[in-house]
């Protein structure tokens, strides 16, 4: 059976999430988190992908980004999951594969799950039992978008700008966001639309983004689109 293709398309945001294969551990102490976000800083750069918020587990990663291409995320992806497996290998004296195959994404309608994304994103380290509260895990974007920490990795979203008029206050804001943790639905949702690499978002949304790339997004629709062709290239 072929494998699914992967969607993304140029100014909509997507959650990205690669775990370890069989969940093996990936990143085993500081310095290989950090080899791993200068290459994630380096390669989003030059494929022209924004970064608004991440996070790196033991044995997983997740990333919110928007690309400015249709390959953008994939060669991001590609060129970034070679070096950090050369460097993890040599590192660790092993060989063969670390990642569990191809990394799992879906794209984000912005008005209704951006923040959400954002939260479920930001939250992972406290689901894992790993910290009470995001702030005190270094290795997330939440110290960035909620306490102000500079990092040249981190794109601000228009929706995180629109927050407020003043860094004080998007930080303010954000840190209200934070007060409820992902729960119910809304976390079957992100988890299944992400493993299943569906869209996230309205009806019109998903269907929007079928007629543009004539890929599907959505459970219980096949194939392509109808007119498809007439958009691509």
């Amino acid at each position: 059976m072929a494998r699914k293709l992967r969607v993304s398309y140029p100014g909509v945001a997507e959650h990205i999430i690669q775990r370890g294969n069989n969940r093996q551990v990936t990143f085993a102490n500081d310095e290989d988190m950090r080899a791993y976000v200068t290459w994630l800083k380096q390669y989003a750069q030059q494929h022209k992908v924004a970064i608004h918020a991440w996070v790196l587990m033991t044995n997983h990663v997740h990333l919110l980004c928007t690309p400015s291409t249709v390959t953008g995320i994939s060669k991001m992806m590609q060129s970034l999951g070679r070096m950090y497996v050369l460097y993890f290998n040599r590192r660790y004296q092993r060989s063969g594969t670390l990642w569990e195959g191809r990394y799992k994404s879906c794209l984000i309608e912005n008005e209704a799950y951006y923040m959400q994304v954002c939260r479920y994103i930001e939250l992972n380290p406290v689901r894992a039992n790993m910290v009470d509260d995001p702030a005190d895990y270094s290795w997330s974007s939440y110290q960035c978008n909620a306490l102000g920490k500079r990092s040249g990795l981190l794109t601000e979203h228009q929706l995180y700008a629109s927050l407020g008029s003043s860094p004080i206050e998007r930080q303010a804001a954000y840190r209200a966001l934070f007060i409820h943790h992902i729960e119910g639905k809304l976390l079957d949702d992100i988890r299944q639309a992400t493993h299943k690499g569906l869209a996230l978002g309205c009806d019109k949304f998903k269907q929007e983004i079928e007629t543009l790339t004539g890929l599907r997004v959505t459970e219980g629709s096949r194939g392509r689109r109808k007119g498809w062709r007439k958009f691509g290239s």
